[in-house]
């Protein structure tokens, strides 16, 4: 079929705003004749990563980039199963975006793995030099760079909110995905963190949705007084779930993003998540006006958030100090 000019472009806008449709070269080299085309790798699902895809899609728009009308927009979600990412990235990369944007450390692991010459934003980084990513903060010197979620000492400072929340605390879970590259690093530092506090550490693990259930069950019968939750996105997807059942079996558990307590957990600790998708845009900015990505420096965190959800406190039968609530950012009632 032949198409004018006017249709040809309303034809490009149709199936850009069906991406996970149409997974074919022909499609993106057609796209890029129009305006640039930019793949979205997301490990969690759409409803849980929504608050933070709102906020890179609305920084973009500040920027002056709308979907479907300067630029292209080819998302593609993993729900939570990183399993899934490999091919997901290798679809996007078939797609010859002018760049990926990577959620989360194993989008950006799989996204580096599906090409080396893409650039590629990666909204949330730990631990980057170690996985390979980068060479440098200073200066990547690959296809990467982007915001890191980590800051030194905050596994210690997630140790002592266990300790203001519960005194006498002297052993307490850690929730591991061992699938996730950087929960390894986080689980180091947690346990460091509680030697340092004479606490023990016991971790539990869960890959999958399925084995959150026994993973919560193990620490229980282990009998940890708290348990913290490492940066995952499937645990982010999963955040009702876990904090319910912990709640259920009597374990006050703590998060690093706020929307951990918003989901009923006892507490959350860590960088604000929101904040970096909308800085990630910006990168996405600078890429599309000519800056490559190995010479962009990894920008670090400038925001903490604490939230304290006093219902779930409540129900854990758990004072929580009045010093520890005056400090919190959000406290939910």
């Amino acid at each position: 079929m032949q198409f004018d000019q006017l249709k040809r472009r309303e034809f490009v806008t149709l199936l850009a705003s069906s991406a996970g449709a149409w997974p074919f070269a022909s499609w993106a080299q057609q796209a890029s004749r129009n305006r640039p085309l930019l793949g979205y790798l997301i490990t969690g699902t759409r409803d849980a990563l929504a608050p933070q895809t709102s906020a890179f899609l609305n920084r973009l728009r500040d920027l002056g980039y709308v979907e479907g009308q300067n630029i292209g927009i080819a998302t593609r979600y993993a729900d939570a199963d990183n399993t899934r990412l490999p091919a997901l990235a290798a679809e996007l990369v078939q797609l010859q975006p002018s760049l990926i944007v990577a959620l989360d450390p194993p989008a950006t692991v799989a996204a580096r793995k599906a090409t080396a010459s893409i650039p590629i934003i990666a909204a949330i980084l730990n631990d980057p030099v170690h996985l390979g990513l980068i060479v440098s903060y200073a200066r990547p010197g690959g296809n990467v760079t982007g915001i890191l979620s980590q800051v030194e000492g905050l596994p210690g400072k997630q140790v002592e909110m266990v300790q203001k929340v519960v005194p006498a605390a002297n052993m307490i879970g850690v929730l591991v995905n061992p699938a996730n590259p950087t929960n390894a690093f986080q689980q180091k530092e947690t346990e460091a963190a509680g030697a340092a506090n004479a606490i023990k550490v016991v971790a539990a693990e869960a890959r999958s949705k399925a084995d959150i259930d026994p993973a919560l069950s193990l620490l229980r019968n282990a009998r940890v007084q708290a348990v913290i939750v490492l940066r995952d996105a499937m645990f982010v997807s999963e955040s009702p779930h876990i904090a319910q059942l912990a709640t259920a079996m009597q374990l006050p558990t703590i998060g690093s993003q706020s929307s951990y307590a918003e989901a009923g957990g006892l507490l959350s600790y860590g960088v604000d998540n929101i904040e970096n998708h909308r800085r990630a845009a910006d990168f996405v900015d600078k890429i599309l006006k000519g800056a490559k990505p190995g010479e962009l420096p990894v920008e670090f965190p400038t925001k903490l958030v604490l939230s304290i959800n006093m219902k779930t406190a409540k129900a854990l039968r758990l004072d929580v100090p009045w010093q520890l609530q005056q400090l919190a950012d959000e406290v939910i009632e």
